[in-house]
């Protein structure tokens, strides 16, 4: 008993001396970092990568005036302006194929045909009974010249004149029977020959040579497509259908369509149709545009980007973006002095994208901002010029579409959708 005390004692002074040498550890740790951020060599470091004297190096650029297009933002679907799926409206065998896949063709082109011999047959067979009735129709006249004499002396009763003019009457309409009889054979004969009933491009053939084809089968011959002109359906938020039919009243709107690689544009077209209602599953509108397609570069099926000019902002204000900052008080930019000394300038963002921005109020159209190096800018911190022009907006320049912050807020809500516009 007497001998676990002792030991109970130099385990706890053990646990002390453990407790006391990490303690020191830490200290050492804490001082080495001290004195490698704020030692002779930290100093120089730090001023190595931020020199404590002389002014901020920065790049610059003017203050532009512009006209800015506004467009707003979809995606679309490309379809062809018409398709016609040709079918055979006659019965019979298909003799001959006169077009070949993929072919442009002319309204009124022959594209197949189907044996016309049956068919020639009832034509012949209907203009012959015409001959008959015809004929017939001839002789009851003499006839009712007889009769009509005979009965004007009283020679004979006028009701047999009475009766060979009703059988004239009869014999007329079976001869008008014949002429639609020979009309309908007649058009049935044409259509053993198959045309093309509009300007397009033809797809893969569905029936070859040789095959018998019915008036009544859904296999299609071919399908025709027409290429130029051609349609983009899109998409727009219902918030924008008053700016879309405002300016749709006062005229045609211009439609672009792009690349969705580099936004290139591919065609310029123009919009046709608002749709009459909204869809309320999605609350949007759809619009359709026609583009004129001369280089065959939009293709029934295919999704491509679209953006439809509703308006032109005329000579604003217009800074790169990079140049535009943003603090608890709200935007502003940085603005050159005369003295090469920057002064902080609040500015209201009108609309902006990723590569300009349009200034409502806040800057002047003589001034000049920083767009790079801000990390040791303040208010009334002196500055060193750079040479380069860090993509300064030119005076007749077209800019980017830009968009106000609240519209890409908006369009990210909507997952990447159309770009609102105001």
């Amino acid at each position: 008993m007497h001998g676990e005390f002792p030991k109970q004692l130099l385990a706890k002074a053990r646990g002390n001396t453990r407790r006391t040498l990490a303690v020191g550890v830490v200290l050492l740790a804490v001082i080495a970092a001290l004195y490698y951020v704020f030692g002779p060599s930290g100093q120089q470091r730090r001023g190595n990568r931020f020199p404590a004297e002389g002014p901020v190096p920065v790049l610059v650029a003017p203050v532009a005036r512009a006209d800015v297009p506004v467009y707003l933002d979809a995606v679309g679907t490309i379809k062809a302006l018409n398709t016609v799926t040709v079918v055979a409206q006659v019965d019979g065998k298909l003799i001959s194929v006169n077009y070949k896949e993929g072919q442009d063709v002319k309204k009124g082109d022959i594209l197949a045909r189907i044996d016309p011999v049956t068919y020639q047959a009832q034509l012949d067979q209907a203009v012959a009974k015409k001959a008959q009735d015809e004929a017939q129709l001839a002789n009851s006249k003499l006839d009712l010249e007889r009769y009509e004499k005979l009965a004007a002396t009283n020679a004979i009763g006028k009701q047999q004149a009475d009766t060979q003019r009703a059988l004239v009457a009869q014999n007329t309409a079976i001869v008008q029977a014949d002429q639609a009889a020979i009309e309908n054979a007649q058009a049935q004969l044409g259509y053993t020959t198959i045309t093309a009933p509009l300007d397009g491009r033809t797809g893969i053939r569905q029936v070859d040579e040789g095959n018998i084809v019915r008036a009544a089968a859904a296999q299609p011959i071919v399908v025709i497509t027409q290429l130029k002109p051609i349609s983009v359906f899109f998409n727009l938020p219902q918030q924008d259908l008053p700016q879309v039919n405002a300016a749709f009243a006062k005229g045609a709107l211009s439609v672009d369509a792009l690349r969705s690689d580099n936004d290139a544009v591919i065609d310029h077209g123009s919009l046709k149709v608002v749709d009459n209602q909204v869809d309320q599953t999605t609350g949007t509108v759809k619009l359709k545009a026609e583009f004129p397609n001369a280089d065959l570069q939009l293709w029934p099926g295919q999704f491509v980007n679209v953006r439809l000019l509703i308006d032109t902002l005329k000579q604003v204000l217009v800074v790169p973006t990079s140049a535009v900052q943003r603090g608890p008080n709200g935007t502003f930019v940085y603005s050159v002095k005369n003295d090469d000394t920057v002064l902080v300038r609040p500015v209201v963002v009108q609309k902006q994208d990723e590569s300009q921005t349009v200034i409502k109020s806040g800057i002047e159209s003589s001034d000049r901002v920083v767009t790079t190096g801000f990390v040791r800018l303040t208010d009334g911190s002196k500055i060193s010029i750079g040479s380069a022009d860090a993509g300064a907006p030119a005076q007749n320049a077209q800019p980017r579409t830009p968009r106000s912050d609240k519209q890409g807020n908006e369009r990210r809500q909507r997952g990447g959708g159309n770009t609102k516009a105001n």
